[in-house]
């Protein structure tokens, strides 16, 4: 009876310590998924972001596309396609989609900096758009060092 009591208590030890490849993988996968939840919601973010920015295009409340001087007419023009992309490129997962957004996400930082009414939010949105930069690049350098 002993024994019997003693065998059930080892059985579960070695059931919480599982040291088979495949719980190594489950565990290897967790920085992946979460660099993937990630894109995704930030995808929704930029899909929302250049969308915005099309409907300053094609339904303007103050003045149309071709009143605004010109290099205003230009950045909404740029981030209404750039924006868009960079969330489908999110979404897939594609490493196109990460360099695209970066890309999207430093050159809205520079043209706040430089146009402080450009974007609602101004320098809130620099922040907002620094530390996802910081978090994407967290998630993806721990991902990076799972695969490996």
């Amino acid at each position: 009876m002993m024994k019997g009591r003693a065998r059930g208590r080892d059985a579960d030890a070695s059931e919480s310590i599982d040291l088979s490849p495949n719980a190594q993988k489950r565990q290897a996968d967790r920085w992946g998924f979460l660099l993937l939840v990630f894109m995704r919601v930030v995808a929704v973010l930029w899909l929302f972001q250049g969308l915005m920015h099309w409907k300053l295009i094609l339904a303007p409340e103050l003045a149309p596309l071709d009143a605004l001087p010109g290099p205003v007419a230009s950045a909404i023009v740029f981030f209404a396609v750039a924006d868009l992309l960079a969330a489908v490129g999110l979404w897939l997962a594609a490493a196109w989609g990460g360099v695209l957004w970066l890309f999207s996400a430093c050159a809205g930082i520079i043209i706040t900096l430089f146009m402080p009414d450009f974007q609602v939010g101004g320098l809130l949105m620099v922040l907002i758009s620094l530390g996802l930069i910081v978090v994407y690049f967290i998630l993806t350098w721990n991902a990076a060092q799972e695969r490996e």
